[in-house]
């Protein structure tokens, strides 16, 4: 995800989706360790996406003080 696309979304919506890729991490980091993914490289991806999501969550949260 870009953080062109990041921006556009509402704060409820970004809280949704990182508690959604939350979720989907911990799904695939667990269904990894029993069973190899074909590419492991999308656990960095999803981990690098919530971080995307939750720095622009608290950028607009430090621009409302």
């Amino acid at each position: 995800m870009k953080y062109k696309d990041i921006r556009e979304l509402t704060t409820k919506e970004l809280n949704e989706l990182v508690s959604e890729e939350k979720d989907k991490y911990t799904r695939m980091r667990i269904s990894h360790s029993v069973n190899p993914l074909d590419n492991p490289m999308k656990l960095k991806q999803t981990k690098r996406t919530i971080a995307k999501l939750k720095t622009e969550l608290r950028k607009r949260e430090l621009n409302k003080q």
